[in-house]
């Protein structure tokens, strides 16, 4: 039995909003990175996922695909030890959603967590009137069960506070078993990562609507600019003020991300004695985070001139993919009897 067959298999996915930001990095990429070493891997660009909430906006979506593909490829993620792929290309995935939609009760759908928190990103013409919830964007949960299911993993990486979303997946997995009377699919376990939220400059979640994130592919000017904005601690007038790290609200927690911890203690020793400033500090922490980035950036810009190789990884991660989704799908239509 070769190794990638003894590895336990996990799934994941980022919908493409556009390029990723240093949140993203912090709080899910590197671990992507990380996982690919110990599991069987399947990463997907989910951009079926994009259309429940930007169906009339899909003008960016394949340069966003592609995008967050760049960005995964600077970061780490290694195309021979983990299968990256597009969701729309999966037809097999389409076809288990048909099969797991039958089963799943309406009001599993209406009461999935995930469902209420994309509720809230639908955009109205009118902000009185309530968002229009079309038949594609009430089955997400469904089709995010066929995505993990597509592949029979073993666990889901998810924060503590997304446990709930892999509930629907394990409550559909075990209804079809029941019904069809199989142990086909396994009841994905989540995997509990401590993913901290990076907030942006201004102190608000980081997001791209909000213009205050930093992007793993930002120039370095463009870097320093955006981390000289960041909220510091209000209470504090003058450079020589004692300060307290605690109370910096956005650059402290930069701080607590990328430095080393020789770097954070020192940063806070000498904000509590009043001997670093808050700009001389940003201006440190800036330098700090462009020297991380800076290979990761070289890396991003070398596969933007070299369109044809991120074509073939794409092509070669579709593939694998398909592979161990039809061995899935195959079993699926036999226990449905769908011959």
């Amino acid at each position: 039995m070769s190794e990638q067959q003894t590895k336990k298999r996990i799934m994941t996915g980022m919908r493409p909003t556009g390029k990723l930001h240093l949140g993203h990095y912090i709080g899910v990429l590197k671990n992507m990175v990380k996982l690919q070493d110990e599991y069987e891997c399947f990463f997907f660009v989910a951009d079926w996922h994009a259309l429940t909430t930007q169906f009339d906006c899909t003008e960016n979506l394949v340069e966003n695909v592609r995008n967050v593909v760049l960005d995964w490829l600077a970061a780490g993620i290694d195309p021979d030890k983990a299968s990256i792929y597009v969701q729309s290309h999966l037809p097999q995935t389409a076809e288990l959603h048909i099969y797991l939609s039958m089963v799943t009760p309406q009001n599993w759908v209406e009461r999935d967590p995930t469902l209420k928190d994309l509720v809230k990103m639908i955009r109205t013409d009118d902000s009185e009137s309530k968002p229009n919830v079309s038949y594609g964007f009430l089955g997400y949960p469904v089709l995010m069960s066929a995505d993990i299911l597509s592949f029979n993993v073993d666990c889901v990486p998810v924060g503590i506070d997304q446990v709930a979303h892999i509930e629907i997946t394990r409550d559909i997995a075990r209804r079809f078993n029941n019904i069809y009377k199989t142990d086909l699919f396994k009841e994905a376990k989540p995997l509990l990562t401590n993913i901290p939220m990076l907030k942006g400059v201004d102190g608000q979640k980081m997001g791209k609507s909000f213009h205050n994130d930093i992007k793993i592919s930002d120039d370095e000017q463009t870097t320093q600019k955006k981390i000289m904005q960041a909220i510091t601690d209000r209470s504090r007038a003058r450079k020589d003020d004692p300060g307290n790290p605690d109370n910096c609200e956005v650059a402290f927690e930069y701080w607590k991300a990328f430095g080393k911890e020789e770097q954070i203690q020192k940063v806070c020793e000498e904000c509590k004695a009043g001997k670093r400033g808050c700009v001389d500090c940003k201006r440190e922490l800036a330098a700090m985070i462009n020297e991380e980035f800076r290979p990761i950036r070289e890396k991003r810009k070398y596969y933007e001139q070299h369109p044809e190789i991120v074509d073939e990884i794409i092509k070669k991660g579709d593939q694998k993919a398909r592979e161990a989704a039809d061995e899935v799908l195959k079993k699926v239509r036999q226990a449905v009897r769908m011959f």
